[in-house]
């Protein structure tokens, strides 16, 4: 098999690639994606993501290394496995990150990463529902909806809570400005879910010179010297491989594709060495850098009703389910993530520091290892949750084995620094601040997690080790920057040491952005489609 372009991965990123160099109808673009169809009744439905959240048909369902700073717990990380990548069984909240993320970018050795660089890709990758301005797109494959009319009512309390402490309401975190609370917007459109692969992917395999495997593991990249050349894969047992002519192009996400670099020889040579692969590339920064998105919640029993109380009776969930599949609106095609903000725990701070959750809906009584988002607790609950957009610990992974098909090892380090303690224990206050507003106080009849038991500062701090999560935005793990000692591809996305290779994907972020991660790959990947079209 020849090609001229080879994409490792049918992910967010490895989606918009396949449609964008295919496009001119020049090159012959080959997708492998480790994963099956993503036509499936749960992959489509909004909602349905609860029940992806554990499906090992369509998720690597990664464990994470005990970590010593929750508690020594590990953390469960779900990431597709299935054609649309993660993008295919995400909770399809769309950010785009604050604008100084960009600039950030640009500063570590990024030039052109910057926040003007980067808008019209984003314009470029997207359809808004509500029309096109100086900062939205309203012609690209992606569609980003407006669903907030359709969102519970319980949000407005949220809003006035906040505008009783002094935030402001943001019509758009995806306009001028980041900061303030508001609804969120979603990938859904007509009642489905607008994945990658539907928005990109399955328009370009209609056209001739874009093929698609799936089921195919890829076990190394194949090199000429220096220079990447091919690949080799697995499908049911058979191995095969494939030339590319002009370049291979990893879009694995941020933990296969560092995966992947390890086992064909880029990384650190005595890492590498140790399990038997001889070093081509000596980057010590492949796997490091690790970042992800830590959030603590706050559970409170309601006065009033909740999403609960219209998902937790069987005649709820069948009436919920009626109206999804004969009108394709309700419930089923919206995302539990209905509202949040973007806030700074101090007014000192340059920008917000921190993202709130608040939804509607609990599930605290559910069976220990689900994640039932139409199973929710018998009372009427909510709760507010609030995670750093920009911490400062750093992870790393790293092969375990030079099986191509044994699991990494995940060290995410969360809150490592102080810094990311204090801000924590911040965001912990300002959601206990909020739950004492007159807006949501009057509705409350109980704070049942972690109750009002945790008053000091210690016993907060206890409490975050016990309880906080990931809420699933491992990033960073093949760095972009200047310096090949800590970085993995320059600013090209070119891979350091080896020719015509690229890593394309949310493993590229030199930081993470501030808020949900999928926006953004998309945009890296509309970026690099230039850069490599170029």
């Amino acid at each position: 098999m020849e090609f001229d372009y080879v994409i490792i991965g049918a992910g967010s990123a490895g989606c918009v690639l396949a449609n964008r160099l295919s496009a001119n109808g020049r090159y012959r673009v080959l997708v492998l994606e480790a994963g099956g169809s993503d036509r499936r009744f749960w992959i489509q439905t909004p909602i349905g993501y609860g029940k992806t959240f554990f499906d090992k048909s369509v998720n690597w369902k990664y464990t994470t290394e005990v970590e010593p700073n929750l508690d020594n717990r590990r953390s469960y990380w779900p990431r597709g496995k299935v054609v649309g990548g993660s993008s295919s069984i995400n909770a399809m909240v769309y950010i785009r990150g604050n604008h100084g993320d960009y600039e950030d970018w640009q500063a570590l050795g990024n030039p052109g990463w910057g926040w003007r660089d980067v808008l019209p890709y984003f314009k470029k990758s997207e359809t808004f529902a509500n029309g096109g301005s100086d900062y939205r797109g309203d012609s690209g494959p992606l569609y980003v909806n407006d669903v907030s009319s359709q969102y519970h009512p319980l949000c407005r309390r949220f809003f006035a809570a906040a505008k009783q402490l002094g935030f402001p309401f943001n019509p758009d975190f995806n306009g001028e400005s980041q900061e303030g609370v508001g609804y969120y917007q979603i990938n859904t459109r007509n009642g489905r879910r607008m994945s990658a692969a539907r928005a990109y992917l399955h328009p370009a395999l209609k056209r001739k010179n874009c093929e698609l495997i799936t089921r195919a593991q890829v076990t190394r990249l194949l090199f000429d010297g220096k220079t990447a050349s091919g690949v080799e894969f697995v499908v049911n047992g058979k191995t095969s491989r494939v030339k590319a002519n002009c370049e291979v192009i990893v879009s694995a996400g941020a933990i296969n594709s560092p995966q992947l670099l390890q086992l064909s020889g880029i990384g650190e040579p005595g890492l590498l060495q140790e399990f038997g692969i001889s070093p081509l590339a000596d980057l010590p920064g492949v796997g490091r850098n690790l970042q992800d998105h830590l959030d603590y919640s706050i559970y409170y029993r309601s006065r009033v009703p909740t999403l609960n109380n219209r998902l937790y009776p069987w005649w709820g969930k069948l009436l919920a389910g009626m109206q999804y599949v004969l009108l394709r609106n309700g419930l089923l095609s919206l995302s539990v993530n209905q509202s949040g903000g973007f806030l700074r725990s101090h007014p000192s701070r340059p920008r917000p520091n921190l993202q709130m959750y608040f939804a509607a809906i609990t599930y605290t009584t559910s069976p220990p290892g689900e994640r039932p988002l139409l199973q929710p607790d018998p009372y009427p609950g909510f709760l507010n949750s609030v995670g750093l957009t920009r911490p400062s610990s750093r992870g790393h992974l790293q092969i375990d084995s030079a099986d191509p098909l044994a699991a990494v090892k995940i060290y995410p380090n969360y809150l490592s620094t102080d810094d990311d303690i204090r801000q924590m224990l911040e965001g912990a206050r300002l959601l206990r601040q909020m739950s004492s507003t007159p807006a949501l106080a009057e509705i409350i009849e109980q704070e049942t997690r972690p109750g009002p038991a945790v008053q000091t500062d210690e016993e907060f701090i206890t409490d975050i080790r016990r309880r906080a999560d990931t809420v699933y935005h491992p990033s960073c793990t093949c760095m972009m920057g200047s310096d090949p000692k800590t970085a993995v591809v320059d600013a090209q996305c070119r891979v350091y040491g080896v020719d015509r290779l690229r890593v394309v994907d949310a493993s590229i972020f030199p930081t993470v952005t501030s808020g949900n991660t999928n926006g953004p790959t998309i945009m890296v990947a509309e970026k690099a489609s230039d850069m490599i079209l170029g």
